[in-house]
């Protein structure tokens, strides 16, 4: 019977025809988009260095456009938003 002797699975030794193992390194190799671009991944450090590495990544001067065009886009849409559901917009201007 088959319930003490367990079937073994078939391994397969798979190698690509034209996969040059010289080259990058793995094709099949899944890693994320954007992981060449981020200081936080790679090698594991300390709580400490994780949190430094993340307040750098922030504090990068190419990244600050962005995130105030995107500011500005998130209360363009909110200002609309306000302005259909008939909200009294004359709190946020002066008297």
């Amino acid at each position: 019977m088959g319930v003490l002797n367990r079937r073994k699975n078939k391994k397969f030794d798979y190698t690509p025809r034209y996969f040059d193992d010289k080259g990058e390194g793995n094709p099949f190799q899944i890693e994320h988009k954007f992981d060449k671009f981020r200081k936080t991944v790679g090698e594991n450090t300390s709580l400490k260095g994780k949190f430094i590495n993340v307040w750098d990544d922030i504090q990068d001067k190419s990244n600050r456009n962005s995130n105030r065009i995107i500011l500005l886009i998130v209360t363009l849409f909110i200002f609309i938003f306000l302005f259909i559901i008939d909200f009294d917009l004359s709190i946020f201007s002066l008297k």
